[in-house]
């Protein structure tokens, strides 16, 4: 196991390199830099200012040279500034990374709880009623454009009806009831979405379970449909669900453009975003690595997962079996 731990952190951190330069590269090859941005809001700035803030902010040199010098400082700890808010970037990055973390961590909890119970239920009445009735609402659900969504639950639930407010963060010192009620249409638009995929995985991956030789030895043996289900079956079908929850469970810190941006929830997706369009390279790059870390772990956690479900996989390389 610790070789197994080792092995992957030296990937992350292959990885990581890799993606650092890549993202450093694309972003440096944008039209226009800073410079340019700052010129355009100050008319009176002329060309030999602009050269000498270039000449200041190092982007008057090679793009290669500019990463490594960005890198050894990243090594030592120092992420850099954020053009945009004029404060390093971690200090921007923390508060919108537990915003994204209470919004998108709910979301994840409420689809997995709502798509996972309601897959084993279709697969254990497979083509009847019932099956047919969550398939629809399945393919409903995943079909069904986020941003339109939002908007149909901010009118009926916030306009019409005026329960739940539209959006933004709760106030400061506000109780958790305060709380729910922001989160609710955000956490609803975007569980209602990811439930119906994660019950269509969950699905497809108990039929596979239930027509296995061990099922039918455990109903020759006489154990009930309950404990087939939740015993028997649901160990074995929740490997490929644990795959699809790993890459939801990364994405819950790049967070989601459109639902934040609907309901004005500042979070790491319209960060990212606005980082990108303001030319704030360190922001843009510090946050799409930190996302990539993130998947990362969320992989090795879904490996670690396989191992804990199915004694079979082993993580060392042998067949699980030895010993």
């Amino acid at each position: 196991m610790l070789g197994y731990l080792v092995r992957r952190l030296i990937q992350a951190i292959a990885v990581l390199a890799a993606m650092s330069l890549v993202v450093y590269v694309l972003l440096g090859l944008m039209p226009g830099d800073p410079v340019d941005l700052m010129a355009s809001g100050d008319p009176k700035m002329t060309p030999a200012d602009m050269q000498r803030l270039r000449a200041l902010h190092g982007v008057d040199r090679p793009i290669l040279e500019r990463y490594a010098s960005w890198a050894t400082a990243a090594l030592q700890g120092d992420l850099g500034w954020s053009r945009s808010f004029r404060r390093p970037v971690l200090e921007i990055m923390a508060p919108r990374l537990a915003n994204t973390l209470l919004l998108m961590g709910s979301a994840l909890a409420v689809a997995l709880g709502i798509g996972l119970p309601l897959g084993i239920w279709a697969a254990a009445r497979r083509g009847r009623l019932a099956d047919q009735a969550i398939n629809l609402a399945c393919f409903a659900g995943a079909a069904t454009p986020t941003f339109w969504l939002a908007l149909l639950l901010m009118m009926v639930f916030a306009v019409h009806l005026g329960w739940l407010p539209a959006g933004s963060l709760p106030p400061d010192g506000a109780g958790p009831l305060e709380v729910l009620r922001h989160m609710a249409l955000p956490v609803a638009t975007l569980a209602l979405v990811e439930a119906g995929i994660y019950a269509r995985h969950m699905r497809a991956a108990m039929i596979d379970a239930l027509a296995q030789d061990y099922v039918r030895t455990a109903r020759a043996k006489g154990a009930s449909e309950l404990r087939i289900l939740l015993v028997h079956a649901l160990r074995n079908a929740a490997l490929p669900v644990t795959t699809v929850a790993a890459l939801g469970f990364g994405g819950l810190f790049s967070g989601a453009l459109v639902t934040e941006t609907m309901f004005a929830w500042p979070g790491m997706g319209k960060l990212i975003y606005d980082s990108i369009l303001t030319s704030d390279f360190n922001m843009a790059l510090v946050t799409l690595l930190f996302a990539t870390l993130v998947t990362l772990l969320a992989n090795l956690l879904a490996d670690l997962g396989y191992a804990a479900l199915d004694p079979r996989i082993a993580l060392d390389g042998s067949d699980g079996r030895d010993g």
